[in-house]
């Protein structure tokens, strides 16, 4: 294994381009150390198999995940055993496909509205704008119709909070104790404190009513483990925030992506509009159609190659590890970069063009397990993975009914590595209405 030394700062600032460096010049398997704890840096899949399928049961989250719990709580991202063994139990049932399946008509709807509010030629802030339509969703799906709060503020304060985190976690700042007054911490715990009110008051507003619909959060109330226990009011709290994180920013991203990609690529934009007319016609899609929209699953699964918005996935070995024929000491850092297994030639026949038709055409399929891992892997893999591929396929299929976007700036898209992968500046782009091409 090579030790890195010379890339440290430029793994505090741009982590996803210094493992992709480290990995093109030193191998699948590298490590060095900042701030004094030992990183390892993983990009071969049968050794990222080996940590997230955690067989010996060694691992928890990485130091930076843990420190999200200042903002969601122990939800089901922050959380270790066994109290994350319980709240994955409790709240798996709730998403499975046939649970969101109910879901579906909620997504077309709010994918709808956005694209017949547009006006042909209009220039719009995509980013902007799959973010707010992603938060109408996930505010509509979580908790029904009893959200009576400003979506826009809750957009507002979600920004404030990945801001925060960002400047935080890669700074020397994330080694000072939790006490230290630190500026953006105080920032980001008054914007979880806005949230905190906000979701509580609707927790005690549903139980204190005796109404439970459909929503997830009906669902989680409802939820009881094997001695007929249901969650507190804070668990609650911190469960539906992290569903709100995780369902909200990360579709909204890869959306993003996905549209980008399509803009720059008209010939696979005529593809997947064509698509949308022989499917759907004029009507909204639902659930039954999903397995006929190949081309807009095929799209979002390329998309989420290329740009995977869970672009790092960290683990922390409890005790001694043999990764390969390495032996880590206990505390050792394993992270594992998402594109960078994505952008590996061994597995992807060129790897940098945007090429959907490799998830048709079965060429994808002969990567090797854990070379293609968006949604991360093992027992804690995103537990929400089939609500989001719902999702981004639904709102994909609605606006290719009815919009075309042409990209106004055509420089590379600067990319800002926070909490997720998302774009670092408004990206710009011209709307053209019309139907399909037949």
């Amino acid at each position: 294994m090579v030790q890195v030394w010379p890339q440290a700062k430029g793994f505090a600032a741009d982590p996803v381009g210094a493992m992709a460096a480290i990995h093109r010049r030193y191998g699948p398997v590298a490590c060095m150390r900042i701030l004094g704890d030992l990183l390892v840096f993983v990009a071969e899949p049968e050794l990222v198999g080996e940590v997230l399928l955690d067989r010996e049961g060694i691992f928890i989250k990485d130091k930076v995940t843990h420190s999200l719990g200042r903002f969601l709580g122990q939800g089901l991202l922050t959380s270790e055993n066994p109290l994350w063994r319980r709240q994955r139990r409790l709240i798996a049932p709730s998403l499975t496909r046939r649970h969101i399946e109910l879901y579906a008509g909620a997504m077309a709807r709010a994918a709808d509205r956005y694209a017949r509010a547009r006006v042909d030629g209009e220039l719009r802030d995509l980013h902007a704008d799959m973010t707010a339509v992603t938060l109408e969703i996930v505010v509509e799906t979580l908790f029904g119709a009893s959200f009576t709060g400003s979506v826009e503020l809750v957009g507002q304060m979600m920004d404030a909070v990945m801001h925060n985190f960002e400047r935080v976690s890669r700074s020397w700042k994330r080694k000072l104790p939790e006490w230290a007054p630190v500026r953006e911490r105080r920032s980001m715990d008054a914007a979880a404190g806005v949230l905190d009110a906000m979701v509580l008051e609707i927790i005690r507003e549903r139980r204190a009513s005796g109404v439970l619909g459909d929503d997830l959060l009906s669902r989680l109330i409802a939820a009881r483990d094997d001695a007929g226990s249901g969650m507190s009011d804070e668990q609650l709290r911190d469960e539906a925030i992290t569903l709100f994180v995780a369902g909200h920013e990360t579709t909204a991203n890869a959306l993003t992506f996905a549209l980008m990609l399509l803009a720059e690529h008209p010939e696979e934009d005529a593809r997947r509009r064509a698509e949308c007319a022989a499917v759907l016609g004029d009507r909204l899609p639902g659930v039954a159609d999903l397995p006929r929209l190949r081309q807009s699953e095929a799209v979002i699964k390329e998309s989420l190659r290329l740009y995977p918005p869970a672009y790092l996935f960290g683990r922390e070995s409890t005790r001694a590890f043999h990764l390969g024929p390495w032996l880590l000491p206990p505390g050792t850092t394993f992270l594992m970069a998402p594109g960078v297994l994505h952008a590996d030639p061994r597995f992807f026949d060129d790897p940098a063009a945007f090429r959907p038709a490799r998830w048709l055409d079965g060429s994808a399929d002969a990567a090797p397990r854990h070379a293609y891992v968006p949604f991360g892997g093992g027992a804690r893999i995103c537990v929400g993975n089939h609500f989001a591929m719902m999702e981004a396929i639904l709102c994909l299929a609605v606006f290719g009914q009815h919009l075309r976007l042409e990209r106004v700036d055509r420089r590379p898209l600067p990319l800002q590595a926070a909490v997720t992968l998302r774009p670092a500046a408004p990206l710009r782009m011209r709307v053209r209405r019309g139907p399909p091409p037949p």
